[in-house]
């Protein structure tokens, strides 16, 4: 039945392909140009490209069971900086941290644990690395002002290198509120592309927004800022009917290919679909 719901999926998915996608004025336009399906269980919380180009995919099954013995019941959205994979995990209702964990090239993974900072929410939606491999950011759930920043694991000299604490090194104050970001990653030193599951049309116009986020300067270990527009609707499309939830977003720098997942509702939840972008102007 699951295999008979992706091979549908995946029909629908074609025939709908072409669909333009609106921009913001003065920007190259993001168009898109494919469509492929994973499983949710194994892949629907976020993705990210390694340099051949391959995926990594990340779900609630892939999560190793020593880290659901201390309590790591979630994971989100990845990223891939010089070889190593971060993944950005959180726990119950009553956390007080959440936790980074960062696998070499080899294999060997690092825990990076932070705890909470009064008012910080405990979910912990994804990681994301910038381009130069100094800073890693993350975000929480709900309405919020602000991107969280840290020293990236392993890279970040100033981190241990065998896992431990990882305090907040600063933030991104955005200059409108987002909400529900469930991934973002770089496309240049100055800029994010962030999957927002806002379905209230409150903040923005659009519904399941790809929102962009415009940084001031490179991330140098300074407080800094960021301007946000809304660029389009992700897309909502399957053969169910229901709620659809937007996660995980890539941005693959060697094929300049962007992608999304959106996990589509009711029975088809078994599939999450990811969405690929290219820019084009004109």
């Amino acid at each position: 039945m699951k295999r008979q719901l992706v091979c549908l999926a995946a029909l629908f998915g074609a025939l709908a392909l072409g669909a333009g996608t609106a921009s913001a004025a003065g920007d190259p336009r993001w168009e898109e140009t494919g469509t492929a399906y994973t499983d949710t269980l194994g892949g629907g919380q976020g993705l990210a490209s390694r340099a051949d180009g391959s995926l990594l995919y990340r779900g609630l099954a892939d999560i190793p069971l020593d880290l659901r013995f201390k309590g790591w019941n979630h994971i989100g959205d990845p990223d891939i900086a010089k070889g190593h994979t971060f993944d950005a995990y959180q726990g119950p209702d009553n956390a007080t941290s959440k936790m980074f964990a960062v696998t070499t090239p080899a294999g060997q993974r690092y825990e990076y644990v932070h705890q909470l900072n009064p008012g910080e929410k405990l979910n912990n939606s994804f990681a994301t690395v910038s381009p130069d491999g100094q800073w890693l950011v993350s975000g929480e759930w709900g309405d919020q002002n602000r991107l969280q920043v840290f020293p990236a694991p392993l890279l970040n000299p100033s981190t241990p290198q065998t896992g431990g604490a990882l305090p907040e090194a600063w933030q991104i104050t955005l200059d409108k509120p987002v909400r529900d970001i469930q991934g973002c990653d770089f496309v240049t030193d100055t800029r994010l592309v962030c999957a927002s599951n806002d379905a209230t049309g409150t903040l923005f116009p659009e519904i399941r927004p790809l929102l962009q986020v415009d940084l001031d300067r490179k991330l140098d270990g300074r407080p800094i800022t960021g301007a946000v527009k809304s660029l389009f609707a992700l897309p909502q499309r399957s053969l169910c009917t229901g709620t659809f939830e937007t996660e995980g977003i890539d941005y693959d720098v060697n094929s300049a290919t962007l992608r999304a997942q959106v996990i589509q509702p009711g029975i088809c939840a078994v599939s999450t679909t990811v969405y690929s972008y290219q820019q084009v102007t004109g």
